[in-house]
């Protein structure tokens, strides 16, 4: 079989990781990015520099590929809807689309009989005032936004009707549910019933940002099954091919309910590269590739830390790390506060 040459559009850490794993397994990348110091480049084949509407060097990159993946959602849908017209794009550019938009999205998850938090569309503001009952609440733009991005948390209708909001943006309201615990389930499908699903992974956020991971997740076996049966009912429903990360919050009363689906490898996965025989990331680039399906094994139990802005140089500095412990700096060029700069994976 001829080399395949994948074309990865994004150039953060997880386009530098699926870059790592693509390699391993005698797969060529080209990576597009907006930014011209994207640190993928030190991990790619070629890289390609340029806006994600500018038709001349989407044109370029389409040219040097045999298949396109991406590595975030926020990519304009006309411009994967375009490239997809000449090479296939995986996940399908349908999937990002009902993905950018949070409200298309729960409503997508609500049709499978999935529970999500209690949820309200906002168009205007004199919408408001009816709201108390979703309060105390998490208001989002309906597109758009991580990280924390594009959200306002909200305890009161005096506090909504304060905010300097621009109401041309579509937005959705989410009732806050009383959180015991945050976990995810990183699923790959290959094809029609066919996938590798990890084990779930507890999530610690600080300031809405993912700050520790690790497995196994301290959940009841009933959490256990159902959030693996609710992933993998979502990938074949959206006829996933590539990993997937479902996010899921778990309530005071052990409810189970999804908060998000990121198409694509995910931040709570980076532990699966030293825990698991197969990364998510190597995982994904077999599925779009269509190159085997290896049986998923657990080699250790593990816990993730990201590094977020200055904490890396600690770190960067660091002479020795134990034998079970993985350090993995991002190379990105700028050091900002809450930047995702690199991580430390420990197995336990």
């Amino acid at each position: 079989m001829s080399e395949i040459t994948l074309g990865i559009i994004g150039g953060g850490q997880l386009g530098s990781m699926l870059a790592i794993a693509a390699k391993k397994l005698n797969v060529k990348t080209v990576i597009f990015c907006d930014d011209t110091d994207a640190p993928a480049q030190n991990f790619c084949n070629k890289f390609i520099a340029g806006s994600y509407d500018d038709k001349e060097k989407i044109s370029e990159f389409i040219n040097q590929v045999d298949l396109v993946t991406y590595e975030f959602e926020n990519i304009p849908f006309d411009t994967l809807n375009e490239i997809n017209k000449l090479k296939t794009v995986l996940p399908k550019p349908s999937i990002n689309r009902l993905i950018q938009h949070r409200l298309a999205e729960k409503d997508f998850i609500n049709k499978l009989n999935i529970r999500t938090t209690r949820y309200v569309s906002i168009e205007k503001k004199s919408e408001i005032d009816a709201l108390e009952d979703f309060l105390p609440g998490i208001l989002k733009t309906t597109t758009l936004g991580y990280d924390g991005k594009g959200q306002f948390p909200i305890n009161s209708s005096e506090e909504l009707s304060s905010l300097n909001i621009d109401f041309s943006k579509g937005y959705i309201l989410e009732k806050l549910v009383k959180l015991k615990k945050e976990i995810s389930i990183i699923i790959t499908r290959f094809s029609n019933n066919k996938y590798e699903i990890y084990e779930p992974i507890e999530n610690t956020h600080e300031d809405q940002i993912l700050k520790y991971s690790k497995i196994p997740a301290e959940i009841n076996d009933k959490i256990f099954n159902q959030s693996k049966d609710w992933a993998m009912l979502i990938a074949e429903e959206l006829k996933y091919v590539g990993t997937l990360c479902v996010e899921f919050f778990i309530d005071r009363n052990d409810n189970l309910y999804v908060n998000e689906i990121a198409p694509r490898v995910h931040n709570s996965g980076h532990l699966t590269i030293n825990a698991f025989n197969v990364s998510q990331f190597e995982n994904h680039i077999r599925a779009v590739c269509s190159l085997e399906q290896i049986p998923l094994k657990k080699i250790s139990n593990a816990k993730m830390i990201n590094l977020l802005g200055d904490q890396i140089t600690h770190f960067r500095n660091k002479q020795k790390f134990n034998d079970n412990e993985f350090f993995f700096d991002y190379l990105k060029k700028e050091i900002k506060e809450k930047r995702k700069m690199g991580h430390v994976t420990t197995l336990l």
